[in-house]
């Protein structure tokens, strides 16, 4: 079997089948010193390991990680590294029933087509369980981002389990790890909870959307033709088994908007601060170097208005950020009430929305990159369908043993690994073509 890579730099390799002595990832171009041990990669397999609850399956795998080499006295040393994960929980004979039959849904049949071998211990190489290798690379990719850059953060969740979808207006990241489905919607959960365990109990399954965000991530990832960050992540979650597919940004939902409503209006602002709003277009900075603030603001609750007077000037400018140094008086009801002296605010481009999901010509724009995905519902189900035999007779199929309601449960954390893979390998791809080579935004650029 041929292409079982991926990655440009940082490259991983899945090995093994679902009901084999092991699975795992080989792992070639991880940066070397990066602090590693088998319980950091734990952590992200344990998100991902079946039998955790009444929701997935019930095969019971400890999904423990052994680091076999690229790894001394507690850094990687530069060299490949090997994960292998031992398969605990064979159990051939629950597919017996299957040896000769196809199911539907399945790659059973075209695996066959193409091989000439019917491995039906799960489906061997198609099997799912191949994700766990992912994640356990993943986990790796997840350390060396935090040694080269620390403030990127991925978060994965599920906004929509068959027809249900999640409030938007409800979301909440503390929620996520608050339920067994990685929904960040508290309704939600306990109302899919319901309906899941309708499905589960008449051997049904259903699908669901995945959505991964990456926050933090830095400007000028990628490439502006072959090499699109968007390209490749929509390749890695698309190669995730039983997904059917990825959007970025707004995705399908852009061929309804218009040019006005989709292009995402640039402005340079700050971060957060309610005596200091420029999270919204503003004046912005002379090319004299003169910063020209807002007038005036109105608190929303009492609706005192909050006067200021500025003087602001450029101190520092670096990879497109403007550092202004400003000394402020700030009145209220003519009642001067705060004095900050040399406060440093920090100037970048900001956009007005994210249509784009972070990437604007296959290159990161410094926003949240979104990704999402729609996995089918699972293939092995105890309702009766009909199919063929090897021998291309017609007859039923029941898949009885062991199988996930609903896979997008842990899809989650296969697409976080993949993700964090994907991005790792591109901040290696930038490091290496430009290093700090990076555009200038503001006065004096």
């Amino acid at each position: 079997m041929s292409i079982n890579s991926f990655g440009h730099l940082f490259r991983v390799t899945t090995w093994g089948e679902s009901h084999g002595p092991a699975i795992g990832a080989t792992v070639d171009g991880c940066p070397p010193g990066v602090p590693v041990d088998a319980a950091m990669i734990q952590h992200w397999l344990d998100k991902r390991k079946p039998g955790q609850n009444k929701y997935t399956t019930q095969r019971r795998e400890a999904d423990e990680v052994r680091i076999l080499s690229g790894v001394f006295e507690g850094v990687t040393t530069g060299t490949p590294v090997q994960l292998m994960i031992e398969n605990t929980d064979q159990r051939s004979k629950d597919y017996g029933d299957i040896k000769d039959k196809f199911r539907p849904g399945h790659a059973d049949i075209t695996y066959f087509q193409k091989y000439g071998v019917r491995d039906y211990r799960g489906g061997g190489r198609s099997s799912a369980r191949e994700t766990a290798s992912r994640v356990a690379a993943g986990g790796l990719a997840r350390e060396a981002i935090r040694a080269i850059a620390p403030d990127v953060q991925i978060t994965g969740y599920m906004v929509q389990m068959g027809p249900h979808k999640i409030d938007r207006d409800s979301f909440d990241w503390d929620q996520i790890g608050q339920n067994p489905f990685w929904v960040p919607d508290a309704r939600a959960a306990t109302d899919w909870a319901d309906y899941l365990d309708g499905l589960r109990k008449s051997g049904s399954s259903v699908g669901a959307i995945i959505e991964v965000t990456a926050r933090g991530v830095p400007a000028g990832l990628g490439a502006p033709v072959y090499g699109k960050l968007d390209t490749d992540l929509a390749a890695a979650m698309m190669s995730i088994n039983a997904v059917k597919g990825v959007e970025i940004g707004e995705g399908m939902s852009a061929a309804m908007l218009t040019g006005e409503l989709n292009a995402d209006e640039i402005y340079m602002g700050a971060g957060d601060d309610p005596l200091l709003d420029l999270t919204l277009p503003w004046a912005g900075v002379t090319s004299e170097g003169i910063y020209t603030p807002p007038l005036a603001r109105t608190d929303g609750a009492d609706k005192r208005c909050y006067f200021w007077d500025d003087q602001a000037e450029i101190v520092d400018q670096q990879e497109g950020r403007i550092v202004l140094r400003v000394r402020r008086s700030i009145l209220v009801k003519r009642k001067v009430i705060v004095d900050r002296l040399d406060t440093t605010v920090v100037l970048e481009p900001r956009y007005s929305s994210n249509h784009a999901g972070g990437i604007l010509g296959g290159i990161s724009t410094g926003q949240d990159i979104v990704v999402r995905f729609a996995v089918k519902p699972t293939s092995s189900i105890l309702t009766t369908r009909k199919t063929i035999t090897r021998t291309g007779e017609q007859t039923e199929i029941i898949t009885k043993g062991r199988h996930d309601p609903c896979v997008g449960i842990r899809a989650v954390p296969v697409g976080e690994a993949m993700m964090a893979c994907v991005i790792l390998d591109h901040l290696l791809l930038h490091r290496g073509q430009v290093g700090e080579n990076r555009g200038h935004i503001g006065p004096h650029a």
